[in-house]
């Protein structure tokens, strides 16, 4: 799809007045007597209907002002691109409990995280087509790639790598205490504060830079898969940034969730390992074998089939082991009577 360099300029600019919006109704930067409020169910539950609501009057402009298998192409990315941030909001989870920040500053965080997220993925993005374009044979590379991703997120969960990992110690998060010193406690939304004449570094900053290293590393994940379901950098690009943009909102709304989400680890594994095929076979009929090409509405039907299948199956499984609770606390109770009376 051909996009002239105003759309681009005219997309961009909406996404940022879009942020900007959010940022102004949500977090109140004027206001110096009430400050950020905890960000509610109810409040995020409208905010992240509002964001899905642009994203797909967004795909049915590019369906109606395109073609339909560039809106195709848009929606299978849109939705592959928010799977996968399902997964990233696991490790932000992690990531906030570990930093122990305080609800009411978290919006914030998740703003700032997702600014950065984009702008590595528009630079990932970039480097993408370039190589593509030069380099067709890359097709291979990532699809291995993809496949290997999907192996090692089905083998971190049944190690149960991601609970073991401390966020709070990256390099970069480590690089930054050796040149600043650190205060204990939080000081507002203020990244640095002056204590004792001496520039202290805040942990709220400490946790936006471990927020940037780690979306720096799902960029790497993300863009070889949505690269496997279209070349087109406008259709990469905009899919990635309205599936991130709604992202905080869709934090605060699985917050509650995410210890009910058992099967969203193997959902995702076979999401990626699907596209690495797909991107092998690809490849293999761009070099002249003939092999059966997966089309884009065969993509979008697995990848919602799948996701479909991932929530619901983990919400039955939450709903049995609920079930099974009392059951198993009355079993005990009564072994324990037993056990007394004799």
């Amino acid at each position: 799809m051909n996009v002239p360099l105003w759309v681009w300029a005219a997309t961009i600019a909406a996404m940022i007045l879009i942020l900007a919006v959010d940022l102004v109704i949500v977090d109140r930067p004027w206001s110096k007597t009430k400050g950020p409020k905890e960000f509610g169910i109810k409040q995020a539950s409208w905010w992240a209907a509002f964001y899905i609501g642009i994203a797909i009057v967004f795909g049915l402009g590019v369906m109606y002002f395109g073609n339909p298998t560039s809106g195709a192409e848009y929606f299978a990315g849109f939705v592959t691109e928010k799977s996968l941030s399902i997964d990233n909001l696991f490790v932000f989870y992690l990531l906030m409990t570990a930093f122990a920040v305080p609800k009411k500053y978290q919006h914030e965080v998740l703003l700032v995280g997702i600014v950065i997220a984009i702008v590595m993925r528009g630079i990932f993005i970039v480097l993408g087509a370039q190589v593509i374009n030069a380099w067709s044979e890359v097709f291979y590379l990532f699809g291995v790639f993809l496949i290997y991703t999907g192996y090692k997120i089905v083998r971190d969960h049944v190690k149960g790598g991601e609970e073991e990992k401390d966020f709070t110690q990256t390099p970069v998060v480590r690089l930054v205490k050796r040149f600043w010193p650190v205060t204990k406690d939080y000081h507002g939304a203020k990244l640095t504060v002056k204590l004792d004449g001496r520039r202290h570094v805040t942990p709220m900053l400490l946790v936006i830079v471990a927020i940037g290293v780690i979306d720096l590393v799902f960029a790497v994940d993300s863009i070889p898969a949505i690269f496997g379901l279209t070349q087109d950098a406008y259709i990469v690009f905009t899919a990635n940034a309205f599936a991130l943009m709604g992202l905080r909102q869709l934090y605060f709304l699985l917050a509650g969730l995410m210890d009910r989400l058992a099967y969203i680890s193997w959902g995702l594994s076979a999401i990626m390992v699907f596209i690495g095929v797909k991107m092998i076979l690809h490849a293999l009929h761009e070099n002249g074998v003939h092999v059966v090409e997966v089309g884009i509405g065969t993509s979008l039907t697995v990848i919602l089939g799948v996701m479909t299948i991932t929530v619901v199956g983990s919400l039955v499984k939450s709903g049995i082991d609920k079930r099974r609770e009392p059951a198993e606390v009355s079993g005990r109770d009564d072994e324990d009577v037993t056990a007394d009376r004799s």
